[in-house]
């Protein structure tokens, strides 16, 4: 599990500056890409038992 919490907890972070820059761009159609990314990437995470909470 642990090449895989690795990899998913760095996907998370990533999409997270993702979606910050967005936001800030004020690219709305990306930003929203973005969080949907995100929800999937944490419901994926609870799903395998990890908890992503910071």
């Amino acid at each position: 599990m642990g090449e895989f919490l690795t990899e998913i907890k760095g996907r998370i972070n990533e999409t997270h500056r993702s979606l910050r820059s967005a936001q800030a761009a004020g690219d709305e159609f990306l930003a929203e890409t973005h969080a949907s990314e995100l929800e999937d990437l944490h419901r994926i995470a609870a799903r395998n038992g990890i908890d992503t909470r910071c």
